[in-house]
């Protein structure tokens, strides 16, 4: 498949992919806009950066148009279902660019966001919803959102839906809608926990696979930096010197430090702003549409934005903590190289992280190019590699540029070294670590899951 013409797609979808530029599917949507269109469930897998938020709309927009039923309100005939606030909102962004010639309805109600203004959207009427579970959940308990009409569900995402501990949840959601209905299951990673998700929500699905999982798009170079902890503040404004103007994504693993280094990299005259999950929702927001428009050259993120967020023209990704887990390393550098864009992924690494390193090297399956032409190159060698103990996924937390806090660092409440505050991932992102009562966007997890009844 070459050109979108061959998908038999309908003219007003036609014409506003034609609007967007695009002329050629990606893999992902080549291989799947056919089975989608078909009612056949779908698995599938694509490096992010691969199109696959299109690859679904698309398909269901067509349906919904070709079915030509009215919507009703409070009585969605699409559900899709995205683990944070940030990816439910750029679906919606992609609604909006593909359904502009089509008289359909979408919404998005995620939590963070005023309940009164996804009631009147509800209570209108839409065709598609958008929705993050825990103010889906919120919606059903209230009755503005019923499924007897839903015969598409779409996971975006899903496993960090399941990260997030959404698994039960969506399972029920799931339970809810007409025995008859249509799953579809999209992320960039499959680990084998989603297996269980998949038998029993799909049936008879098309695996989808462009790419094998954790492995990370062809046209982004990755380099990695060597260098020490109190350097490395020096290092990025290197780069950036080196690079005035381009528009560069630069990943923390904590909130604090997030703030702290976008505020230096203000006081040294850089356009920059910062985003994370302690910010509200309309600060994160507005910060987006600030380095999408280009008034901000440089976007300081936790992991927050590194699911989700396709922001046009990123040309460097910066790891300045390298992550713990190694899918989130893929899902960071996928920002930049999207849409078959070239980009660079720069790491930084410490001689006290080079396990770390080595951990992601052998997830990607490939080694990462070890980058010397800078001032600030440090050798590290086997030795250290060595000494990184395997087991240790928690990783270091930085404070200044110039080392460690110590081993409770700024994700635990102790600083010893048996700190009683462990999260999942040491980076308290969001509030959510552990078994604590709220979930990376804000919604509460610990009122009482709905029944099929009161879904109906």
């Amino acid at each position: 498949m070459t050109q979108f013409s061959e998908l038999n797609l309908i003219e007003p979808l036609q014409r506003a992919i034609d609007a967007q530029g695009f002329t050629t599917p990606t893999a992902i949507q080549s291989k799947t806009i056919p089975a989608l269109m078909e009612g056949r469930d779908v698995i599938g897998l694509s490096q992010t950066g691969g199109g696959k938020t299109a690859a679904f709309v698309l398909p269901l927009l067509q349906r919904l148009y070709e079915q030509k039923e009215r919507y009703v309100a409070n009585h969605p005939q699409a559900l899709i279902l995205a683990p944070t606030r940030e990816i439910a909102m750029q679906i919606g962004h992609v609604l909006r660019d593909l359904s502009k010639f089509l008289p359909i309805r979408y919404t998005t109600v995620t939590g963070g966001a005023p309940m009164f203004p996804q009631f009147r959207d509800l209570n209108r009427g839409v065709n598609i919803l958008v929705a993050t579970p825990g103010r889906l959940i919120d919606h059903v308990k209230r009755g503005s959102v019923k499924f007897d009409h839903t015969t598409t569900l779409i996971l975006d995402e899903a496993d960090r839906m399941l990260d997030l501990g959404f698994s039960d949840e969506v399972i029920e959601i799931a339970n809810s809608l007409p025995k008859e209905h249509q799953t579809v299951l999209f992320s960039a990673t499959m680990p084998k926990s989603v297996d269980r998700l998949i038998k029993q929500l799909l049936t008879n699905p098309v695996r989808i696979e462009t790419a094998k999982e954790s492995t990370t798009a062809a046209n982004v170079t990755q380099r990695a930096f060597y260098v020490h902890g109190g350097q490395k503040q020096a290092l990025l404004s290197h780069i950036l010197d080196k690079n005035p103007g381009e528009r560069v994504l630069v990943f923390m693993q904590t909130k604090a430090e997030c703030d702290r280094w976008s505020d230096a990299l203000r006081e040294d005259g850089r356009r920059v702003d910062a985003i994370h999950g302690d910010k509200q929702q309309r600060i994160r927001t507005k910060v987006m549409n600030k380095f999408r428009r280009g008034d901000i050259d440089v976007l300081v993120a936790t992991d927050v934005a590194a699911r989700g967020i396709d922001v046009q023209g990123i040309k460097i990704v910066v790891n300045i903590d390298l992550p713990t887990d190694p899918e989130n390393y893929v899902h960071r550098i996928g920002r930049t190289g999207r849409a078959e864009a070239t980009g660079d992924a720069y790491s930084f690494c410490s001689p006290k992280e080079i396990g770390t390193l080595k951990r992601i090297e052998k997830s990607i399956r490939q080694d990462i190019t070890v980058e010397k032409d800078h001032p600030f190159h440090v050798e590290i060698s086997m030795r250290d590699a060595n000494s990184q103990r395997p087991n240790n996924r928690r990783g270091k937390s930085f404070g200044k540029p110039g080392g460690n806090r110590g081993r409770g660092g700024p994700g635990r409440s102790g600083p010893g070294r048996n700190g009683p505050a462990r999260g999942r991932t040491g980076n308290n992102e969001g509030g959510f670590g552990g078994r604590q009562a709220q979930n990376a966007n804000g919604e509460n997890r610990s009122q009482k899951r709905f029944t099929k009844r009161q879904a109906a």
